[in-house]
């Protein structure tokens, strides 16, 4: 696998070879994918099913096969890209995947972002559907801080509700059986990758906090 290089800025990230920026409107909820394909692996395949599955505003920037190159979230200009501010025009409330790797805890789903009661709400869903293995932290006090999806330019956290930050260990995303990635060159969707969707699209099909949030 090839090293993951910095990147000055979105306009940088766009202009390389096969990266793909989409954009699908749909209602006021949000899903987005902003470091998937040969960077965060399976990521905007989640992001994309549950956002046909809910008929939410899909959003993603994908690199292709040995493109591996960081953007931090929080230098997501929507000034540098009319896609991602039409997204965020768009949507009101944000689920956003993304994907990490920790030596020491191969296990743990993390969400984070602003709209705390939203990521308590997705928690219980996944905690249904997500085989024993996995722990599913909604706590911020118990994630790494550089995980924890709370700063203001984060695209998760600019529309009015702001959003959850789902961040996926490599092991949710691996097909054991297959040996490779579950997005790569045909390979199947492993078991928990399918379960994880199950339990994402449940929760943002069961939200109804943003009437409350509206009313508020």
């Amino acid at each position: 696998m090839s090293p993951v290089r910095r990147i000055a800025d979105l306009p940088a990230l766009l202009k390389l070879p096969g990266v793909v920026e989409e954009l699908e409107l749909g209602s006021p909820l949000g899903v987005c994918a902003l470091h998937g394909g040969g960077l965060e692996r399976a990521t905007e395949v989640v992001a994309r099913e549950v956002a046909v599955r809910t008929g939410a505003t899909y959003y993603g920037i994908t690199q292709p096969e040995g493109t591996r190159r960081h953007l931090s979230s929080t230098r997501f200009d929507p000034d540098a890209s009319p896609r991602l501010a039409s997204f965020l025009d768009r949507v009101r409330t944000v689920v956003s995947i993304h994907g990490y790797g920790r030596d020491d805890d191969f296990f743990a789903v993390l969400l984070g972002g602003t709209n705390r009661p939203f990521a308590h709400h997705l928690a219980g869903h996944l905690r249904d559907t997500l085989p024993d293995d996995y722990r599913v932290v909604d706590d911020l006090a118990e994630m790494p801080r550089r995980l924890r999806g709370v700063h203001p330019r984060n695209p998760v956290n600019r529309p009015r509700h702001g959003g959850v930050q789902v961040e996926l260990p490599p092991s949710i995303r691996w097909n054991l059986d297959a040996h490779d990635w579950s997005d790569r060159d045909g390979t199947p969707r492993a078991p928990q990758l399918d379960d994880l969707i199950d339990g994402l699209a449940a929760g943002v099909a069961g939200w109804d906090g943003m009437a409350a949030e509206d009313v508020a």
